[in-house]
């Protein structure tokens, strides 16, 4: 299905602000200027966004502790976040979700999870909504999270109640610092998602075009009541598991060779400036205007106001 020039610009507009969000924060931590915790999705992009660009803001979405590009790539506002991550009460969640909770109801973003595996079922959740209304329920994981029993009973349920549930693995190759080959018992992914009776099928998670073929197929199929799906998609993470990670799980020169050979968005810009689809001063003026906003966001984040003692014990219980 060929896209639009506006449709390729702003795919490819979404992928370069996640890549300079998540850079931005590697170098705002390193600096100490954000506390907590942070696991950064740079090197993943095409498949939030291959994912995100078929869905709507009644479309739900689950992520993960990894979570700021599905964040981005479901329409959470960018400087909103950023004074989340940096503790703001100004931020997307009052500054009491930080990195690994971020929510947008409105946006359908259900929150990112802290928990491995525990987004599956809160997916199933929401499929039982989308069933009723004409929309898809995508649950993001990695390959860690495929592992995990509260993962295997959301996709039984799924597939017990024919929920339109797509159940999307990042397969960056490690979980936290294990490999695949060693944790993944079953022959893929794929193929343990098509044991519990449905579609499943696998993509190139660094080629933005193969996520959204496949996506779109997927989602298709979901909506004409089929039950649910799941897609593998082979990717790579650029930094490590989190802010800090030393990663001596890394063989010598591997993160130098997938970032020279496995980079999405090298990817991206490519295909369509080789297609004549796109070229590449339209692509250098988006990577302009993006780091205008990622400096903004910044700025505006650090001189956001703060939580005050009486913050605390706000937001606590829900009056009905």
């Amino acid at each position: 299905m060929q896209l639009s020039r506006e449709a390729l610009i702003r795919a490819y507009r979404q992928m370069k602000t996640i890549r300079m969000f998540e850079e931005r924060l590697h170098d705002e931590i390193a600096l100490g200027e954000i506390a907590g915790f942070t696991h950064l999705y740079a090197g993943q992009e095409a498949c939030a966004v291959g994912v995100c660009e078929h869905l709507g803001p009644k479309d739900y979405i689950i992520s993960t502790h990894r979570g700021h590009g599905h964040c981005i790539a479901k329409g959470c506002d960018v400087i909103d976040m950023m004074k989340e991550i940096y503790g703001s009460r100004d931020g997307l969640c009052k500054g009491k979700g930080g990195s690994m909770h971020i929510a947008d109801i409105g946006v359908g973003m259900l929150g990112a999870n802290g928990i491995v595996g525990a987004g599956a079922p809160i997916a199933v959740g929401a499929g039982i909504t989308a069933r009723s209304n004409g929309t898809v329920s995508i649950a993001f994981s990695g390959d860690g999270a495929c592992n995990q029993g509260t993962t295997f009973e959301a996709m039984n349920m799924a597939v017990v109640l024919k929920l339109p549930v797509i159940f999307v693995f990042e397969n960056n190759h490690y979980s936290e610092h294990t490999g695949e080959a060693y944790a993944v018992g079953a022959e893929s992914m794929t193929a343990r998602s098509a044991a519990f009776g449905m579609k499943a099928i696998k993509a190139n998670g660094i080629d933005f075009f193969s996520v959204y073929e496949a996506m779109r197929e997927l989602i298709d199929y979901c909506k004409a009541g089929n039950g649910p799906a799941s897609i593998e998609l082979d990717c790579e993470r650029f930094y490590g598991h989190f802010e800090g990670d030393p990663q001596r799980y890394r063989g010598p020169g591997e993160l130098d060779r997938i970032r020279e050979e496995r980079d999405c968005l090298k990817t991206f810009r490519g295909k369509v400036t080789e297609a004549k689809l796109l070229d590449g001063a339209e692509l250098d003026k988006v990577d302009a205007e993006v780091a205008d906003l990622i400096d903004r966001a910044v700025a505006e984040a650090k001189s956001a106001a703060r939580p005050t003692a009486a913050d605390v014990v706000e937001d606590v219980y829900i009056n009905y």
